[in-house]
């Protein structure tokens, strides 16, 4: 099956490009941010450089880490689910699906492996860069000299071909069990239970904030973390949230938006839990990146108006924070344009057999218009909710105000980079797909 797999990635490697993508910027991530423990480890390295690169080793290398699952497992969900057709011909013709799912994860594995071995000269060059803005920022010694070692490669390797395997098995694993053309059973349960223990516990998060001095160092730790929950949480809860919603807006978008309006409504009803890869993205994004960010500038307004000067814990912190949220953009723009690209792409039929029911190219890109803006709106509705939830409390804690003075502009921000990578995607593809004329469309897809 290993050669097999390694057959089908060099046959079709197109197939196979956003899951490389994926997992050659994860690689590069994770494998940056370890060879600061490399560094750290080095004969001669001070104690205090020392914690500095180890602490945020640890910090970005937990938060990359699930990222890359996460960019990763949404890539090969939307590449599995395109192959239902594929993995139906091959259990009629005697495959079991455990040949298949040794096929598919094999797959996965090389795809890996491939992104990973071309990520070691950028991680090279990004870990050299790293330790020169600690040094710059005060917080490793002048006199440090990069190290890129097992450490770096261990995990870098490690990581991206565990998540790689581990997301297609459970891809795959829901493909084999259900026949070709029939709807997956519901997982609501699993997914309600999960998304609301996320929410219990983001909200915890929040509410000790106000429990906890407004001097303490490690104030921003608990609303930080909460609104991360509470985002995970409502990413969880997407697809019913998002059904909920489109129920009680549907007569308003259909008078606003006319046919296109009402179609792409009723599409995103249809299709809410494939779209569930669109939404979890843009809501972590959202909520992360405007809590973190906001807090942050809180933090930082604070220390200077108390006449204090930064620590290096303090500094250590900003930098991690700014990082952080870097590597959350970078990471949601993947899985988001991954997602949306390959759901789009996949639709080709679809469009084809509207076009030849009547249906305009124009009308087409209506829909998927529609279809783009209701899911910005809503990702970015929850996503903002969740950062707001992070904020007020640390602000009316720490400065005794209940918004930040900092104004609208890096919320306006974020949601600009949102709803720019979800329309520019969606209605960019749509465009691109609907050159194919619409008998094509319809006989190359069936």
């Amino acid at each position: 099956m290993l050669l097999l797999a390694v057959r089908s990635v060099r046959k079709r490697p197109g197939r196979f490009l956003a899951t490389l993508l994926s997992a050659f910027l994860g690689a590069v991530v994770i494998m940056t941010f370890s060879s600061l423990h490399d560094t750290a480890a080095a004969p001669g390295v001070d104690e205090v450089s020392s914690e500095s690169m180890t602490l945020s080793a640890s910090v970005v290398g937990g938060y990359g880490s699930l990222l890359v699952f996460f960019a990763i497992a949404s890539t090969l969900t939307v590449s599995v689910r395109q192959r239902a057709e594929e993995i139906h011909l091959l259990r009629c013709t005697g495959a079991t699906p455990a040949q298949i799912t040794r096929m598919v994860v094999g797959e996965s594995a090389v795809v890996a492996l491939v992104g990973t071995v071309l990520a070691i000269g950028p991680a090279v060059l990004g870990g050299r860069l790293l330790l020169d803005l600690f040094k710059d920022s005060g917080q490793v010694a002048a006199q440090v000299e990069p190290v890129f070692g097992a450490m770096a490669l261990g995990s870098g390797f490690g990581i991206a071909v565990l998540a790689s395997v581990g997301a297609a098995f459970l891809a795959v694993r829901r493909a084999t069990r259900t026949p070709s053309g029939a709807r997956k059973p519901s997982r609501g349960r699993g997914r309600t239970v999960a998304g609301c223990a996320a929410l219990v516990a983001g909200a915890g998060g929040v509410l000790t904030t106000y429990a906890v001095d407004s001097t303490e160092q490690m104030l921003m730790a608990f609303p930080a973390y909460g609104a991360i929950l509470l985002s995970v949480g409502f990413a969880v809860l997407a697809p019913s949230l998002l059904g909920r919603l489109l129920g009680l807006l549907s007569g308003p978008l259909a008078a606003v938006g006319g046919a296109g309006g009402y179609l792409g409504a009723r599409n995103l009803r249809r299709r809410g839990a494939e779209l569930a890869g669109v939404l979890m993205p843009m809501i972590i994004f959202t909520g992360m990146a405007t809590a973190t960010l906001y807090i942050q500038a809180v933090e930082s307004s604070w220390v200077t108006a108390s006449g204090l000067d930064k620590t290096v814990e303090d500094k250590n912190l900003e930098t991690l924070n700014l990082v952080v949220v870097g590597i959350i953009v970078v990471f949601s723009c993947i899985m988001l344009i991954n997602s949306l690209y390959a759901a789009t792409t996949y639709r080709s039929r679809e469009f084809g057999q509207q076009r030849l029911a009547g249906a305009t190219p124009g009308q087409v890109l209506g829909v998927v218009g529609a279809e783009a803006l209701i899911l910005t709106v809503t990702g970015l509705f929850l996503g903002t909710v969740a950062g707001i939830a992070g904020i007020i409390p640390f602000t009316t804690v720490r400065t005794d105000q209940v918004l930040p003075d900092q104004g609208p502009a890096t919320w306006l921000a974020i949601m600009a980079v949102a709803a720019v990578v979800t329309l520019g995607t969606s209605v960019g593809t749509a465009r691109r797909t609907l050159r194919t004329p619409a008998v094509d469309a319809v006989t190359v897809a069936a």
